[in-house]
């Protein structure tokens, strides 16, 4: 029988004035102040390696993984059917596929076994890469890639332990460590009562046969916070008669048992979903002294500080994922008959968000290169990254939820939709600036460091200098900030986030004028530190070059 159609009816509807998604796309490649980044740093050896990384991350592909990871988090699962305790967090089969690419690919490894020049550049490239597809999966990549300068506080520890953690295969199993072909490593520092306050820590460790440095103890207490409780080793503190102390604690004892802790829950978080984060107790737990007893903060602290790099890195790649997305969004939509990429008001926006952007990696891969310099035994550079760790952290972690809301915005309706990504953007958004020290935290480590190594505060200054020899907007900056700096010794304190505010903003316009491109200094420079600028992005002023600007960091696809 004849289908009859009524008046006025379709049969087909066509949609149009609808971007596609942005998906199979170099993620690296497509991201010019990136390599440039990456070319200046020292680490242009490693760029076949990081683009690898970059297709896949910007895959179709990996993109859907991203997606299931974050639909299907990890569930808690205590007992198995017969009754036994197994503690383990079960996950997707997406977030296996995504973690082991991130491990076949070394991003938890590569600086410590193939520690040339620029190597932390490189990885750290790389890390912001693979972030794009899924950040989720960057926690355990990060501790494991962390700990390693902690872990080698203890040489027989690390003897044992390093073969595993460099391995490159990826082995998911709950298994004992040396029953597998590589291992992944967490951190558990935080307990209900001290958050911040480590040194409030109630978990006891007693000695086993009689302790000391890399001697077995037994842990009791709890752990508000551990993160990645799928993985096979933690560092953790815990109270020894010495005092606060650090200790490798392994998921399995050397004899093959399961170790004597338990998985209480789950947090459910606001963001960062397809990762599992934990509350445990020890019970009697076995673990294995790092370093001296009541030394535990200034040994696992080495593992806190490349984890801290790490969130800078994961807040400028954000960023970045977000001025890729409000890019190609715009540019394949049109408003009122004009492109809405080519109106002079989104323009501005777009163009806010990329000078963002641009500064935030520049800054990242800079400080990575601080990094390399300083574990190859560069006291300036170790200098440099004791200020400007700390620095960055707490401004471009800050700026990346707000970054993250005017990226969502340029997308309108389709932004706010769970669909487009942008909703999991802003809800991964603030977490690096919570993880590894808060704001107040990166603040007042910055106060620490200006008081205890004045050499450090010197060479953060040589390094704004370098650039406002050369821009006398940022040499106008640079002066009232030295001048500004510590100030009044009673009020430092409250005023901390303005100067690190200041400082960041220093170092970041003098590294934009000497290596950024010509049309994103001069904004920078106009705004940030001239004060030509309103209180949210899209306020550039009149005769910046918006069109160089957004087609520089425009995602071809």
């Amino acid at each position: 029988m004849a289908t009859v159609q009524r008046p006025g009816s379709r049969e087909t509807h066509e949609v149009f004035n609808q971007a596609s998604p942005l998906v199979d796309y170099n993620v690296f490649e497509a991201d010019r102040p990136l390599v440039e980044a990456v070319r200046r740093e020292g680490a242009e050896w490693a760029e076949e390696r990081i683009a690898t990384v970059g297709a896949y991350a910007g895959g179709e592909h990996a993109q859907d993984l991203g997606r299931l990871a974050n639909e299907n988090g990890p569930k808690l699962r205590t007992h198995d059917r017969y009754g036994h305790r197994v503690d383990e967090a079960e996950f997707h089969p997406a977030w296996h596929e995504l973690l082991g690419k991130a491990v076949e690919y070394e991003l938890h490894a590569s600086p410590w076994k193939d520690p040339r020049p620029g190597a932390h550049v490189a990885r750290g490239a790389a890390f912001m890469c693979m972030s794009q597809a899924e950040a989720g999966i960057g926690c355990p990549i990060s501790m494991t890639y962390s700990v390693i300068p902690a872990l080698r506080t203890q040489p027989e520890l690390a003897a044992e332990w390093e073969p595993r953690l460099l391995s490159a295969e990826y082995d998911p199993r709950n298994a004992p460590a040396p029953d597998k072909s590589g291992a992944l490593a967490g951190m558990g520092m935080t307990e209900k009562q001290g958050g911040t306050d480590v040194r409030a820590n109630t978990t006891l460790a007693r000695p086993v046969n009689g302790g000391g440095p890399g001697a077995e103890y037994e842990l009791s207490g709890h752990k508000w916070f551990m993160s990645a409780p799928m993985c096979d080793a933690f560092l953790v503190l815990a109270q020894a008669d010495g005092g606060l102390s650090c200790f490798l604690f392994p998921r399995w004892t050397p004899d093959g048992e399961r170790n004597r802790f338990r998985l209480q829950r789950l947090k459910d978080k606001l963001g960062n979903r397809s990762n599992a984060s934990s509350e445990v107790e020890f019970d009697a737990a076995s673990a294995w002294l790092v370093g001296e007893e009541g030394a535990g903060v200034r040994t696992i602290i080495e593992m806190v500080n490349h984890t801290r790099l790490d969130c800078v890195l994961g807040g400028a790649t954000g960023m970045r994922a977000g001025v890729a997305q409000a890019i190609h969004h715009t540019s394949h939509r049109s408003v009122f008959g004009t492109v809405l990429s080519e109106q002079p008001l989104m323009q501005n926006v777009l163009a806010d968000l990329c000078v963002e952007s641009e500064a935030a990696t520049i800054s990242a891969l800079r400080l990575a290169r601080a990094y390399d310099e300083a574990i190859a035994g560069d006291e300036q550079a170790a200098n440099l990254k004791r200020v400007a760790n700390a620095v960055l952290k707490y401004w471009i972690c800050k700026r990346a939820p707000t970054h993250a809301v005017e990226s969502l915005e340029c997308l309108g309706g389709n932004g706010y939709v769970e669909e487009s990504g942008m909703p999991r953007l802003f809800r991964e958004s603030p977490l690096n600036s919570i993880w590894e020290g808060s704001g107040n935290v990166q603040c007042l480590d910055v106060l620490r460091a200006m008081i205890k190594s004045p050499a450090s505060l010197e060479e953060f200054f040589t390094e704004v200098e370098a650039g406002a020899a050369a821009e006398p907007r940022l040499a106008a900056y640079a002066s009232s900030l030295r001048a500004e700096l510590p100030g009044d010794v009673a009020t430092v304190e409250t005023r901390a986030r303005h100067l690190v505010e200041r400082m960041a903003l220093a170092l970041q316009g003098s590294l934009l004028v000497r290596y950024g491109d010509e049309a994103v200094a001069d904004a920078f420079c106009a705004s940030r530190l001239a004060g030509d600028w309103g209180q949210a992005f899209g306020t550039l002023p009149a005769g910046t070059d918006f069109t160089r600007i957004v087609d520089r960091h425009r995602a071809a696809v």
